[in-house]
């Protein structure tokens, strides 16, 4: 029988005279869709196996107001960020950590000029932390030789030049790593960026999400590895497309690592 998740919170904690090390900022994605809470899920593993002094806002978390901002609705961004920093702001909040590129975007580049300023990681920089720290042990052989390629989120890489964290936190998991055609600087988009996720493509001939699968299937993968809630359902959908999703598990890096470490 697997060990409980503990997940406390801001409000507990406070009202307990402590205070976290870090903020798990868990994100729409992370909190509502059930394919992403298991993100979510495997990264508290992570942490609680970690003994990382961590919590979440619960339900006092509202959305980023990313999608706002990248739907054109700057008013209600606006609004959304300085609810969420008047609040993060009276926790005292100094770091903060999220599954979701699109939210470590926003908290990271967007909130400092309302006011809000915080060290924020995007989850695949604080578990390479973790590994530096040597607080992460993986079984061995758990995913050695498996063919694994990895899908840069937009917000994580093109936006953030942060392409290092996810490779190397993958290298420890001693697979065998693929990059596709077009990675890193030149990687393609998943289409759900910039507000895409919430509307129906443009016509064309052919969906982004298909595009990009067709990208990680020329690798010949066992595993599509992704970082990002967003990029995890596009994926998912496009392998479906290509009736392969019996022979490819699309995986975020967090269900990875918290599924190689030792027991």
């Amino acid at each position: 029988m697997s060990n409980p998740l503990i997940v406390p919170t801001m409000a507990e904690m406070t009202s307990q005279g402590k205070t976290p090390d870090i903020l798990f900022w868990v994100g729409s994605a992370g909190s509502y869709d059930d394919r992403a809470k298991k993100i979510t899920k495997a990264f508290v593993k992570i942490l609680n196996k970690a003994n990382v002094n961590f919590a979440v806002l619960g339900t006092e978390e509202s959305s980023t107001g990313d999608v706002a901002k990248r739907a054109g609705n700057e008013f209600l961004f606006q609004m959304q960020a300085f609810m969420n920093i008047e609040l993060l702001n009276s926790y005292n909040v100094k770091r903060i950590v999220t599954c979701d590129p699109h939210s470590f975007n926003c908290l990271k580049n967007e909130y400092p000029g309302l006011g809000g300023k915080y060290e924020v990681l995007h989850h695949t920089q604080f578990i390479k932390e973790l590994i530096d720290n040597k607080v992460i042990q993986i079984k061995e052989n758990s995913f050695q030789g498996k063919r694994i390629t990895f899908h840069d989120p937009c917000y994580l890489g093109r936006a953030n030049s942060e392409y290092k964290a996810p490779r190397e936190v993958l290298a420890i998991l001693n697979a065998n790593i693929l990059e596709m055609k077009r990675s890193k600087e030149t990687a393609l988009c998943c289409g759900a960026g910039g507000a895409q996720m919430f509307k129906e493509p443009e016509k064309g001939d052919l969906d982004v999400n298909e595009l990009r699968t067709q990208d990680a299937l020329e690798t010949n993968p066992e595993i599509i590895a992704t970082g990002c809630p967003y990029c995890m359902t596009m994926m998912s959908d496009g392998v479906k497309v290509k009736e392969k999703e019996n022979e490819i598990k699309v995986l975020d890096i967090a269900e990875l690592i918290a599924s190689a470490q030792e027991l």
